[in-house]
């Protein structure tokens, strides 16, 4: 049996959020990376945002000068996606959409060399069904990545009901490059991160509109009365809260369990335009990336 070789050349498409710091954490691994986005703007601002992260990593003494500069040679960027054609490694970072991500994989499938892997980082959708899109669905993966990227140690490798063994020891081999720590969950919805994150941060939102407590004090609790780093609200706005809403209901439609249906306070904080740390408001008011007070609107009353 042939040895797959060493991945060395990788794309990634969507430079969004979690797009550019996976392009980010890649090229710091040494391997060649084009980061695509149809959107010049997206594209220039994930840029910016990858040197801003290299930047801070040298102010605080965690990356040097010499591997800052190496990772931005190992990254580049293109509104094509011409880059696939030569690629060992897709990974895939586009929105939510599952019609989005097959059409995505089909051109991908008929560009990629034979032996390339083809990782989606959705955190809620079957990658069996976006295996379905492709000729090649032993070769096709989840690799589910946290933002931010380049902080969080976890990788979420999904293993689809064709995932290949070579593809699945391939994408742990990957994940111990890019030093995260790698748990594997079959192909179920919501994989194991985002089922549980879901049914947390929807009981904390519900908890919110009670009054049993306000937004900080139930994030106090669980930070400080089961270790969590970050409060299930603070973390939802980090995340997305329309990322979260499209999520829970996607989930709440296949589970029809309770705790998956949006709260009625996400979504109008989500009709507002509160969507979170990116847009400056969400559970809180964020001012130059840092959390810096409870939302006003979070007690405006109920959802129109």
């Amino acid at each position: 049996m042939s040895v797959a070789p060493q991945i060395e050349r990788a794309v990634v498409v969507g430079a969004g959020t979690m797009g550019h710091g996976i392009a980010q954490v890649l090229a710091q691994a040494g391997i060649a990376t084009t980061l695509c986005d149809v959107d010049a703007s997206v594209l220039e601002r994930g840029l910016s945002r990858v040197r801003e992260n290299l930047d801070k990593g040298v102010e605080k003494k965690k990356l040097s000068a010499a591997d800052r500069d190496a990772t931005l040679q190992h990254l580049s960027a293109s509104t094509s996606k011409a880059a696939l054609s030569t690629a060992d490694l897709l990974i895939e970072a586009i929105p939510e959409r599952l019609d989005w991500k097959r059409a995505l994989f089909a051109e991908a499938d008929a560009t990629l060399p034979r032996g390339a892997l083809l990782a989606s980082n959705t955190s809620s959708l079957s990658i069996a069904a976006i295996a379905e899109a492709t000729q090649r669905p032993g070769d096709v993966v989840g690799l589910h990545f946290f933002n931010p990227v380049h902080i969080m140690k976890l990788l979420e490798v999904v293993k689809g009901p064709l995932t290949s063994s070579s593809t699945l020891t391939r994408s742990l081999e990957l994940a111990q490059r890019l030093q995260k720590s790698a748990i594997v969950v079959n192909d179920a919805p919501g994989f194991a991160t985002s089922r549980l994150g879901i049914c947390l941060g929807n009981e904390a939102m519900r908890m919110v509109e009670q009054g049993v407590a306000s937004v900080a004090d139930i994030d106090q609790a669980m930070k400080l009365g089961y270790g969590h780093p970050m409060g299930p609200l603070a973390l939802s706005d980090l995340v997305g809260l329309d990322v979260r809403l499209h999520i829970g209901e996607g989930l709440f439609a296949v589970l029809a369990t309770q705790g998956f249906a949006p709260p009625a306070i996400l979504r109008r904080l989500v009709e507002l335009g509160h969507t979170g740390k990116k847009a400056g408001a969400g559970f809180y008011v964020w001012e130059r990336g840092e959390l810096v007070r409870e939302n006003p609107a979070v007690r405006a009353g109920p959802a129109a």
